[in-house]
């Protein structure tokens, strides 16, 4: 099953929705608490990072037998250096997007830490893609 949400720009009213929609979904499936709570975690840290610098994207679920996976793709800038961006406390978010409480510097290690697998492909001018993975136990 695959399902496929659209992030905006900018949109920080609406941010943290599309990830309440992949916990409801997982709920619905019968997943535990443990599984939802990581691939929760994981989808509003990549849908914020969208909405903060990727210019629009979407976010695709897909649960198969043995894995879930969350592949989130924008049309942003993309990420000059993935090592640095991984950093915990690294950020480049402008002082007004701070200032409402996000841009930490956490996203990234935040979903390294809460997945089983991540893939980051990222080109300057072309946007990013993360392929973050979880084994269903």
């Amino acid at each position: 099953m695959t399902k496929s949400f659209g992030i905006l720009a900018r949109d920080f009213g609406r941010a943290g929705e599309i990830s309440i929609q992949v916990q409801a979904t997982l709920k619905k499936i019968g997943y535990d608490q443990d599984i939802i709570r990581r691939v929760s975690i994981c989808a509003y840290e990549s849908e914020l990072n969208v909405v903060m610098y990727g210019e629009g994207g979407d976010l695709h679920l897909t649960v198969g037998p043995d894995e879930i996976v969350l592949d989130v793709v924008d049309q942003g800038p993309g990420i000059e250096d993935i090592e640095q961006a991984m950093q915990e406390g690294y950020s480049t978010a402008p002082s007004e997007y701070q200032e409402l409480g996000f841009g930490a510097g956490m996203g990234l290690p935040n979903i390294k830490r809460n997945s089983d697998s991540l893939e980051i492909v990222s080109e300057k001018g072309k946007g990013t893609h993360l392929r973050i993975g979880f084994k269903v136990r």
